[in-house]
């Protein structure tokens, strides 16, 4: 896996292992077949670059959190039509942690700014 141009902050398996995703510096979120090393697509977010990066119980779905020091807001991204599904709003500070329940569409999220926040991927509010 030597596709980036720039670090690795983060990654995650999907549940199956049978797939890889990545978030670098180079604002890029890179998925691989696990079994061939193979890249299966890449996104770009360029505007808010990426830092935290975890699939969810969908293999085209991930979320994401923002590299730049401006929006802390998580993001639900679509790999399959490379859109954004849904925001999630209210950390005051940057995201430093994240993790999907392993058995329901929720997940939790850790900031600089002293909380944990628990989310429903079916709706923005926590």
């Amino acid at each position: 896996f030597k596709d980036n141009t720039e670090k690795i902050n983060s990654m995650s398996f999907f549940e199956t292992g049978e797939l890889l995703v990545t978030a670098s510096d180079d604002e890029s979120i890179r998925v691989y077949n696990c079994s061939t090393a193979e890249p299966v697509t890449t996104v770009y977010s360029k505007k808010y670059g990426v830092d935290l990066v975890r699939f969810t119980h969908h293999h085209n779905n991930i979320l994401c959190a923002s590299k730049n020091n401006w929006d802390e807001t998580l993001r639900y991204l679509s790999l399959h039509d490379k859109r954004y599904l849904r925001y999630f709003k209210g950390h005051r500070d940057k995201v430093i942690s994240l993790a999907m329940s392993p058995v329901e569409d929720i997940f939790i999220s850790g900031s600089l700014d002293r909380t944990v926040r628990l989310w429903d991927l079916k709706s923005n509010v926590c």
